[in-house]
């Protein structure tokens, strides 16, 4: 009978593989090799349980040939650690001969076992995933309760390792599960925000943000890092274009949407193939500065490409990776500012500094400034008197649905 008290996991078939760190874990490995130095031993070990009855080797500590190692299996009531955990046997043996039930165990004469010390490895939530267990091949009648207390201390280390390596599995897959289910694009809206002429106060574009389910709890950024970690960037970031173009239908003539786009995703060639497929004016595709670029002369000559489709334009400009030599080799046609050189900037004359250099930038490379993150007067007059072009932020309007933002640029436009 199976101990109700013991919580066993909930077993699959077959039991999902280890995580690589997991089973390379140098912390594990270096508390077994502590275990078996402190008792004197030849052999200690971690398992788990897995599906059909059985018990999975999964870290092994020894100098001697061995007939099995990590991923072997057997019965798991052919194990001296399934006893302990039923309380058949006590989790320190000196020598198996002072308990009967061990000569039923085939692993007694096998190995042989002369000593054992065994502890059930239990999860936070109080699951028993397995056992931290160290034996020798000859009886030690020396060993007592304090070496198993330090074999219980190293085994808990090992439980807190196992137990956050299968947490950030699990959140792993969880993540993965959310993000394929957007990807066909029935989850993503597309809301837009107007860009403004600081000059005339008139609208000249918007640009286009990706929103997904329970924003409220989980805004866009972190769906876009979840793909990222799981390997699923590109792909959502092309269901997030492919939202935003079909959401430009009915933009009224004359103004531009810009839709954001890593360099990864850019440099791979994915988004010129979809840009390909479509016809659409006044596109500029906005390149962040927050994904660090892994090859820049690849991602140059994918910009240059992607320029018969669209216009360029560098974002995060001020905070981002990329020096100024790399925003001139890239030849933008826009420049935005991140919204840490707005706030505050009418009163700060370090902001107003790098700003009048980036307006001056602008105008040698011939393309035009957006400060993103406006949200009071005097940040918008501050900008217009430092030649900054146009602006977005909060002064204007937040993020709209897509017949709100049509009705703002509308009104703005009569």
């Amino acid at each position: 009978m199976i101990n109700v008290a013991n919580k066993l996991p909930e077993f699959e078939a077959p039991a999902r593989p280890l995580p690589a760190e997991l089973i390379s874990d140098p912390a594990i490995d270096r508390g077994l090799a502590s275990v078996r130095g402190h008792l004197g031993v030849e052999i200690a070990f971690v398992s788990r349980y897995v599906e059909d009855g059985q018990r999975e080797l999964t870290h092994l500590s020894s100098d001697l040939e061995l007939p099995m190692g990590p991923g072997f299996r057997e019965d798991r009531e052919e194990s001296y650690c399934w006893h302990v955990l039923q309380g058949n046997l006590p989790e320190l043996i000196q020598d198996p001969a002072d308990h009967p039930l061990t000569s039923d165990l085939a692993i007694t004469d096998f190995l042989p076992v002369g000593c054992h010390v065994n502890t059930p490895l239990r999860l936070a939530d109080g699951t028993v995933w397995g056992s931290f267990c160290a034996l020798g091949r000859t009886p030690d009648r020396s060993l007592n309760d304090r070496d198993l207390a330090i074999l219980k201390s190293f085994a808990n280390l090992a439980a807190e390792r196992i137990g956050a390596s299968l947490e950030k599995e699990i959140n792993h897959r969880e993540a993965r599960k959310r993000v394929e289910s957007m990807l066909d694009g029935h989850g993503v809206s597309t809301f837009q925000q107007p860009i403004v002429s600081l000059s005339t106060g008139e609208p000249v574009g918007v640009e286009c943000l990706s929103r997904f389910p329970d924003l409220t709890k989980r805004g866009p950024d972190a769906w876009f890092e979840d793909a990222a970690m799981v390997g699923l960037g590109k792909e959502l970031e092309l269901t997030a274009v492919r939202c935003a173009l079909d959401s430009l239908s009915h933009m009224p003539a004359g103004l531009y949407a810009t839709i954001n786009v890593s360099p990864g995703t850019v440099a791979s060639g994915a988004l010129r193939g979809l840009l390909e497929t479509v016809e659409m004016t006044n596109l500029v595709i906005e390149i962040t500065e927050h994904c660090q670029v892994t090859d820049f002369d690849e991602l140059a000559r994918e910009i240059a490409a992607l320029k018969a489709y669209a216009k360029i334009a560098i974002a995060d400009v001020g905070t981002g990776y990329s020096g100024l030599r790399h925003i001139v080799d890239l030849k933008p046609d826009i420049l935005k500012m991140d919204m840490v050189l707005t706030r505050g900037i009418e009163t700060d004359p370090a902001r107003k500094a790098m700003t009048a250099a980036l307006v001056q930038l602008a105008r040698e490379i011939g393309c035009s400034m957006v400060a993103e993150g406006i949200e009071t007067e005097h940040e918008a007059r501050a900008m217009k008197n430092l030649g900054v072009d146009c602006g977005q932020g909060y002064l204007y309007s937040r993020p709209l649905p897509v017949v709100a933002a049509q009705q703002f640029l509308l009104g703005n436009a009569r």
